[in-house]
C-alpha cells in the first residue's frame, strides 16, 4: 500500500488535485477539470484527470460516492497518517532534530 501512496503522491498534478480536494471535498470531475483548469491553468483532458483520480482511489487518498448520476470524490488522509506513523518514535511528542 505504501508503494502506491508514494507513487500517486510523486505526480505534481495528483498533488494539486488532492489541494483541490483538500479545500472542497466532494467534487464531481467536471467541477475538479474546471478548478483545475481556471485555477492553475491545467490543459489537461477530463480523460487524463480521470485517470489520477484513479490512481489516487488505488492508493486510497480518494474515496468516491454515487448520487444518482453523479460521482463525487472526497478526500481521505487516513493513509497519510498512517504513513505519519509508520516512523513515529514511541513515547516523543514532536520531532527530533537529528546531529549530523
Amino acid at each position: 500500500m505504501a508503494d502506491d501512496l508514494f507513487k500517486a503522491l510523486a505526480d505534481p498534478t495528483r498533488r494539486t488535485i488532492l489541494d483541490e480536494l483538500t479545500e472542497k471535498s466532494g467534487q464531481t470531475l467536471f467541477e475538479i477539470c474546471s478548478r483545475l483548469s481556471m485555477k492553475h491553468r491545467l490543459g489537461i483532458s477530463r480523460q487524463a484527470v480521470s485517470q489520477h483520480l484513479a490512481v489516487l482511489e488505488a492508493a486510497g487518498l480518494v474515496e468516491t460516492r454515487r448520487e444518482g448520476r453523479y460521482k463525487f470524490h472526497d478526500l481521505n488522509t487516513g493513509p497519510l497518517r498512517q504513513i505519519a506513523e509508520r516512523w513515529l518514535v514511541p513515547g516523543t511528542s514532536g520531532p527530533k532534530e537529528s546531529t549530523p
